[in-house]
């Protein structure tokens, strides 16, 4: 049932995503070229190659672009240590560890299965939380991988960062070059969709993260009968993080991390792709002092 369900929820996003990324080759070729067929088929031609990348490439994709190392037990014994023993608790296998070259108090798992996952932590998050803390944190992303989130999530990430910088891209040719007379409906249909497509793809991303953290969160917590741990964890990697950002990587993945790591201001809190960390912490302490929700 748990890999039907989400081999549904990877069909639903390479569709929903296709969709969108298809839309910014019509507007691409209506504007461009005058051939909104053309434009339309080459863009669900180069969909159909980056759904093929992501769902195969994406775990390494997203791994290098946060210049992440995969580290043996002597590399890191601390880190390897703790996420066997929650591997073993939950009898998942082994995954991959690696370590971010980052002070962003933070971490995140992917892959396309829990057979090929990776659990990644940054240098900070190693320096900032202590054992209790890090073993709740690294349980949440364990329910990750058993819950299979991280092919979800990280094909989210891929293709949505690809929307954007599609869209970038058509924004700025039709504002700065290209396309003939900018008074004519093409120029607004391709101003419209560069505008409208990265935030679509970002709602697409919001409407599958925010649900995944909240049952990670909660199957985390019952890993290791600790559900405390992990909110007071929470606790610091927000503050740390609103401290220190991140200023690697791409936005559009910030839902594979356990907290948002990226600086989020004003209107971009309305498409955050994950829970209101109070609520989190208000369903952990719930947890812990055994009220069910």
């Amino acid at each position: 049932m748990g890999a039907a369900s989400a081999n549904l929820r990877v069909f639903m996003m390479f569709a929903v995503l296709t969709v969108i990324f298809v839309v910014v080759g019509w507007a691409v070729g209506t504007y461009f070229v005058g051939n909104w067929v053309l434009g339309a088929l080459v863009f669900l031609v180069f969909a159909a190659v980056m759904n093929f990348v992501s769902y195969f490439f994406s775990s390494k994709i997203v791994l290098a672009s946060y210049r992440a190392k995969v580290v043996t037990e002597a590399d890191s014994p601390r880190l390897y240590r703790i996420v066997r023993s929650i591997a073993s608790t939950a009898d998942l296998p082994m995954p991959k560890v690696a370590i971010v070259p980052s002070q962003t108090p933070n971490a995140f798992a992917t892959g396309r299965n829990p057979k090929n996952a990776t659990v990644a932590a940054t240098e900070g998050i190693l320096q900032l939380l202590n054992d209790d803390e890090l073993t709740g944190v690294l349980a949440h992303e364990m329910a990750h991988v058993k819950n299979h989130d991280m092919l979800v999530m990280t094909v989210a990430s891929t293709l949505a960062g690809a929307i954007s910088f599609a869209s970038r891209t058509l924004l700025y040719g039709s504002m700065f070059g290209g396309g003939g007379d900018r008074d004519n409906s093409g120029f607004i249909i391709a101003l419209v969709v560069a505008i409208t497509a990265p935030i679509a793809a970002m709602l697409v991303q919001l409407a599958v993260s925010r649900s995944r953290e909240y049952k990670a969160d909660y199957e985390g917590a019952m890993m290791i009968g600790r559900p405390m741990s992990l909110a007071k964890a929470l606790r610091k990697l927000e503050a740390g993080n609103k401290a220190r950002p991140m200023t690697v990587g791409n936005p559009a993945s910030s839902n594979l991390w356990i907290v948002n790591p990226f600086s989020a201001k004003g209107l971009a809190n309305l498409f955050a792709t994950h829970p209101p960390m109070d609520e989190r912490i208000r369903r952990l302490e719930a947890m812990a002092g055994g009220i069910r929700f």
